[in-house]
């Protein structure tokens, strides 16, 4: 008798712990006792997501309303958040993958930005009418200029933002189609990208907004022509009607949506894609139902040093810290720092359509991303030239010539050559020698929905979506048909912020 009440009662505390696990089975909840052991096992993917799981909100704790949705928890979400709370209200991220960051964890190369009070310190001379210059040249004078006014214009604001919430930005480099050093960093020199998601993230838990994962949002809803909500898909089979008095949507581009991608550019099918895959379009679909519209649409950036077999970007900074694109044949054929395009033209010249970045020590140094780059595979290193050389399978002889020829250059201060004039601060004689095999791959989508400098979504007469905002890759027209590397991390936050101030007066002005 004694035996069996033990087993009843073993299998009573059994089902009991199978309930209490199942209670919550979203992967934003975690016991107080899990989420520290969370916060330890996972400080190596932080550096990956941006996030461990332990930071996002509980399922059991989504409510009904809010004053603000927000849809997508990239770098612009979570900076809409951020200022829509200093506003006083009361915010909340809905995020359809299971961790936070979106494209944004992947952003390497850095921020532009004119006129800031790092550059100030570091002797950089620059304003902000020469990064709107240089910008919308760089979009081939396509861009929509009353966005870039105020994109440039309030581009130092961004950075000193940043750093009153703890992400400062203060190793300035630059990337290609720029004249002065305005890419902003963190202090190491490592990838932008992680940094920022993680030190986001870090102020929106801080902060008390609350950021669901897994939360798929599939409509945005309307009453009298005016956005009063979302219908959201958790964990892919919960489906649930939030209402809120605003949304902005902040999903991203669609650059990992081959079907998309090739509807308005069929050239660009087989390409490799650099953007993670939850990039799908979804927030352009959604707006479009609500009479949204989009332009530039076709005007999609394939960025020309992409890793071939795990479709990773090799950022810009590593060109912009002194690195050469040289051929099979181990010979310079472009100037590595011009437009985007115009080197991914100049790699689609050559007979492989692929080339080498080859670089030394002193690159390595000073752009922390290539340990990752390493870690993962993508760098061939070697004590000498000729030994780098072989594990390139290029001609020694010649890889010799062209970095003498490039040192040289780099010395008299005049790439006769192909014209470079920037990223030419340090020339590449500090051994070992490294190269890394890039082809071009799909990078960003220019395109998008239209909105204005508050970031109201547009109908084509010109008219605001009542209670609609979005920023970030989801809109179009601020890069034209070039975007200049390290200003889409500029676009997230300056939109970003801008998307959850208007939003917030929006809804204020409503009560």
């Amino acid at each position: 008798m004694k035996k069996k009440s033990a087993a009843a009662l073993i299998l009573i505390l059994s089902v009991m712990l199978v309930i209490a696990g199942c209670g919550n089975n979203n992967s934003n909840s975690a016991s107080s006792e899990n989420k520290g052991k969370t916060n330890e096992t996972k400080e190596k993917a932080e550096a990956v997501s941006g996030a461990s799981e332990a930071s996002y909100t509980p399922y059991d704790q989504l409510k009904d309303k809010y004053d603000i949705i927000i849809v997508g928890a990239g770098g612009a979400g979570m900076s809409a958040a951020l200022e829509a709370k200093a506003k006083g209200l009361n915010p909340v991220i809905l995020e359809k993958m299971p961790v936070a960051g979106g494209n944004t964890t992947k952003s390497s190369s850095g921020m532009n930005a004119s006129q800031t009070k790092f550059q100030k310190e570091q002797g950089i001379e620059d304003s902000n009418d020469l990064f709107y210059e240089e910008t919308l040249k760089g979009g081939h004078e396509t861009n929509d200029k009353e966005m870039l006014r105020f994109f440039v214009d309030n581009s130092a604001s961004a950075i000193d933002w940043l750093d009153s919430i703890g992400i400062r930005l203060n190793n300035i480099t630059i990337t290609g189609g720029m004249k002065e050093k305005r890419t902003h960093r963190p202090e190491d020199g490592s990838a932008v990208g992680q940094y920022l998601v993680k030190g986001l993230v870090k102020n929106v838990q801080e902060k008390g907004i609350p950021l669901f994962v897994n939360a798929d949002v599939k409509e945005i809803t309307q009453e009298g022509g005016k956005v009063n909500g979302v219908k959201v898909l958790f964990n892919q089979a919960d489906e649930k009607m939030i209402a809120a008095s605003a949304v902005v949507v902040t999903t991203g581009g669609f650059g990992a949506n081959k079907e998309m991608i090739e509807q308005v550019r069929p050239d660009l099918k087989g390409y490799v894609t650099t953007n993670q895959v939850g990039s799908t379009g979804d927030g352009i679909k959604m707006i479009e139902q609500l009479g949204g519209y989009t332009v530039d649409m076709d005007q999609i950036q394939v960025h020309p040093t992409v890793q071939q077999e795990k479709s990773y970007l090799i950022g810009e900074a590593v060109r912009g810290e002194g690195a050469l694109l040289v051929s099979s044949e181990g010979k310079r054929f472009t100037n590595e720092m011009d437009t985007r395009d115009n080197v991914t033209a100049a790699i689609n010249k050559l007979p492989e359509k692929s080339a080498y970045l080859v670089f030394d020590s002193g690159v390595k140094t000073r752009v922390k991303a290539i340990e990752q780059y390493e870690k993962m595979g993508f760098v061939k290193s070697a004590d000498t030239i000729e030994a780098l050389a072989k594990e390139m399978g290029v001609p020694a002889d010649q890889l010799q010539k062209t970095l003498e020829t490039w040192n040289s250059a780099v010395k008299n201060k005049n790439d006769a050559e192909f014209g470079r004039t920037t990223g030419m601060d340090n020339d590449l004689s500090a051994a070992p020698y490294s190269a890394i095999k890039i082809g071009p791959g799909i990078h960003y989508t220019m395109g998008g929905v239209k909105i204005n400098t508050n970031t109201e979504v547009l109908k084509k007469d010109g008219s605001a979506v009542p209670g609609l905002f979005a920023a970030g890759e989801v809109t179009g027209g601020l890069h034209g048909q070039n975007r200049i590397g390290g200003n889409s991390v500029a676009e997230i936050i300056i939109f970003g912020r801008q998307a959850g101030i208007k939003s917030a007066e929006f809804v204020q002005a409503a009560k």
